[in-house]
């Protein structure tokens, strides 16, 4: 699988879940019903689909290297959805977490 399949990939998963739980939190905490609720949990449930698709068979792996996608994807799904404004340390964080993604996930390895 290319690099580039891989991180389209992230990137999907990455917006459902965080979408999805965007959305059951809108639909609780902000009152907007069972509507959005049931949204956000389907769209939680694309999300475990969507990691099943990378080439990498570990599921640790694959969960630890997204892990750095989610920090980043949140803080900008802030910014884009709600007004967040991150400082400046949050958006070193988010590099860190990235540059640890990519070490777990792409790093070569003699196999």
């Amino acid at each position: 699988m290319t690099v580039a399949r891989s991180a389209a990939l992230f990137l999907v998963a990455a917006l459902l879940e965080i979408g999805g739980a965007w959305l059951v939190w809108q639909g609780v905490r902000e009152h907007k019903g069972w509507a959005w609720i049931g949204a956000g949990v389907i769209a939680l449930g694309l999300y475990g689909v969507v990691a099943t698709f990378q080439s990498d068979e570990n599921f640790g792996r694959i969960l630890a290297a997204y892990g750095g996608v989610f920090v980043a994807g949140s803080l900008a799904w802030g910014m884009v959805a709600d007004g967040y404004r991150p400082d400046r340390w949050d958006v070193v964080g988010a590099l860190i977490c990235l540059t640890g993604m990519a070490v777990i996930m792409y790093a070569p390895r003699g196999h």
